[in-house]
C-alpha cells in the first residue's frame, strides 16, 4: 500500500497553471501525430490476421487535476485508425495520459466504443525515453472492465503499452494484450506496433491560455 497522507481533503495551493511545463516524460507526446504503417495482429476464426493501418493521434494538455492532495498533469487523447482497404474506422479510442510529479506514477486511461475501458499504470522519471504502463483483469485499482459479451467471447486478461521516444523526434509504441478467445484453449497474444511522426504542435491547456490572454491585454 502506498504511503498516502491522513489528510485526503486538502488540495495543493501551489499549482502551476502551465501543464506543458509539468508533464514529465509525457511532454513529448503533446500535439498531433500520424503514421501509415502500423501493424495489428488480431484473432480470427481461421487464425491470426495481420493488417497494416493508418493512425492519427491528437494529445491535448488539460488543466491540472487534484484528488485532494494528489496533483496530476495530463493529456487528453483521441486515436483514430483506418486502413488502405476500407474507409470505415478500424479502431477508435479516447482517454487520458496522466503524470503525478510527486510520485513518478504514469497512468493511461482508455475507452473504446466496443464496450471496454481500462486504467493502466507504471513508474517513470521526467527524463525517461521509455514508458511502460500495465493493467490486469480483476484488479480494482489498475484494471480492465468489459461488456458481458466481450468477457464471454474475447476476454482481456492483461494490457500493456510500451512507449519509446526516438532520437529523431518520432515515438513508437507496442501494445501487448492477452486475450482468452471463446473456443480456443491457448491465450491469444494480440499485438499492435507503430511509429508516429509529428504533424502539429501542442497548444496550451485552457487555464494557461486564459492567463496568457489576460496578460497580453495588460
Amino acid at each position: 500500500m502506498p504511503n498516502f497522507p491522513e489528510d485526503v481533503f486538502t488540495e495543493p495551493t501551489d499549482v502551476d497553471p502551465d501543464t506543458l511545463a509539468n508533464l514529465g516524460p509525457l511532454r513529448r507526446l503533446a500535439g498531433g501525430w500520424q503514421a501509415r504503417k502500423g501493424v495489428d495482429v488480431n484473432p480470427k476464426a481461421d487464425g491470426p490476421e495481420r493488417r497494416v493501418f493508418i493512425e492519427t493521434i491528437q494529445f491535448d494538455p488539460i488543466d491540472p487535476q487534484a484528488n485532494g492532495p494528489q496533483l496530476l498533469y495530463g493529456l487528453r487523447y483521441h486515436i483514430h485508425i483506418t486502413t488502405e482497404e476500407e474507409d470505415i474506422t478500424f479502431h477508435d479510442q479516447v482517454g487520458y495520459w496522466l503524470w503525478e510529479p510527486k510520485t513518478g506514477v504514469v497512468m493511461q486511461t482508455l475507452a473504446i466504443p466496443r464496450g471496454q475501458v481500462a486504467l493502466a499504470a507504471g513508474q517513470a522519471k521526467s527524463e525517461d525515453d521509455r514508458i511502460v504502463v500495465r493493467a490486469e483483469r480483476g484488479q480494482s485499482e489498475y484494471g480492465i472492465c468489459s461488456t458481458a459479451f466481450l468477457e464471454y467471447a474475447f476476454r482481456t486478461d492483461s494490457y500493456q503499452i510500451e512507449v519509446v521516444f526516438n532520437p529523431d523526434g518520432t515515438w513508437s509504441y507496442t501494445t501487448d494484450t492477452v486475450l482468452k478467445v471463446h473456443g480456443q484453449d491457448a491465450p491469444f497474444a494480440h499485438r499492435d506496433q507503430n511509429t508516429l511522426t509529428r504533424i502539429s504542435d501542442p497548444k496550451p491547456n485552457p487555464w494557461k491560455a486564459i492567463l496568457d490572454a489576460k496578460a497580453a491585454k495588460g
